[in-house]
């Protein structure tokens, strides 16, 4: 879909701040009425191609939505999921407003960021402006647009730092250490300004670590998990780590992307921690991986400090309370979910033998 032009007269797009208030409800009433005539919802989800936006669209799919996806690269196309991909930056102003007025979704979740796993500092520009300001011209878009849509923002627990005491819930005071949480940080308090200042229904899921077999090689669990596979298939002899005493709080991306879609469905728009509330180090990490192929990880496993992120000064533990009072449980266990994970990278390197497929993102 095209961009328009730099020059556009935005008092004639339709949702631009020239549009009266009665034009706004009017539109907001029509929309309640047509999803109370049965017509099917619109989604549009930013990074749908990646491990939350593919398990997101599964499960807005299996519900009967309209979905579509973007990506800062597609030219067209579908994702794995089926879905119809738009290319869309983030950081163009022109490209996201005139998406959202062709595409008029009923929920935008947006799970588009600049992040690398390991490399919270690389490209602190490149994050500031896709994952601090992207969300922002998403709100101004809504807002300019249609401001019945509603919005989810992936927010981050790499908000929190040294004076964010554990567990940290939705008013914990926020001290990011990372450009990455600096960014999620920005982002985040817009959401609030848009939600008070506009009334828009955006809120933002602070989401504490969460995987799946979609997860690319360059996060911890799939680095072990992968290594541990290769070892017992005589492909690799040990694995690299930094630190096996950081603990984490990790959940299964499919819950915490269920999470996301229940926050949308409530009757007003609130910020959430997405969290289990347990945490495991990459010790335990490693002694399931392992374990469940028959090694022992101490075997296997090799300490290099240049590995090693830099020292946290807070344990990060989420407080999912919000979140089950709206009715929203973990489905999977930390033991199950590096399970499913270690029978999708066997399912993948059987593949890469017989047919010589990638192994970087095991199907899920």
């Amino acid at each position: 879909m095209p961009a328009l032009p730099a020059s556009t007269n935005w008092s004639k797009v339709a949702g631009s701040p020239a549009r009266s208030a009665a034009s706004w409800l009017s539109s907001a009433a029509s929309a309640k009425a047509r999803a109370t005539m049965g017509e099917a919802r619109r989604a549009l989800i930013t990074g749908a191609n990646g491990q939350d936006g593919r398990l997101l669209s599964r499960l807005l799919l299996a519900k009967g939505y309209q979905v579509t996806g973007t990506s800062h690269t597609a030219a067209g196309g579908s994702s794995a999921e089926g879905v119809a991909l738009h290319r869309c930056s983030l950081r163009a102003d022109a490209e996201v407003i005139a998406l959202v007025d062709a595409l008029r979704p009923h929920e935008i979740y947006n799970f588009a960021a600049f992040s690398t796993g390991s490399g919270m500092f690389d490209d602190p520009v490149a994050m500031g402006d896709v994952n601090g300001l992207g969300p922002v011209r998403l709100l101004e878009a809504i807002r300019r647009v249609d401001p019945s849509i509603r919005l989810f923002q992936a927010s981050s627990s790499e908000m929190f730092g040294r004076r964010s005491p554990a567990p940290q819930g939705p008013a914990t005071p926020l001290d990011p250490r990372s450009p990455y949480g600096a960014a999620k940080q920005y982002a985040h308090a817009m959401v609030d300004v848009y939600r008070k200042h506009h009334g828009l229904f955006a809120c933002s899921g602070i989401l504490f670590n969460h995987e799946s077999p979609l997860r690319p090689l360059a996060f911890v669990t799939r680095k072990v998990v992968h290594a541990a596979v290769e070892i017992a298939a005589g492909r690799a002899e040990h694995v690299v780590l930094g630190d096996l005493e950081s603990r984490r709080d990790w959940g299964h991306a499919s819950d915490h992307v269920r999470a996301a879609w229940m926050m949308l469905q409530a009757e007003t728009p609130t910020d959430q921690v997405i969290a289990t509330g347990v945490t495991h180090s990459i010790r335990d990490l490693a002694a399931l991986a392992f374990g469940a192929v028959g090694l022992d990880y101490r075997d296997h496993v090799r300490i290099d400090p240049n590995f090693r992120r830099p020292s946290e000064s807070v344990d990060l533990v989420g407080d999912p309370r919000g979140m089950r009072a709206l009715g929203w449980h973990p489905k999977v266990n930390f033991p199950q979910l590096i399970a499913e994970m270690i029978a999708a990278e066997q399912r993948s390197l059987s593949n890469i033998i017989e047919e010589g497929t990638s192994p970087d993102v095991p199907e899920g």
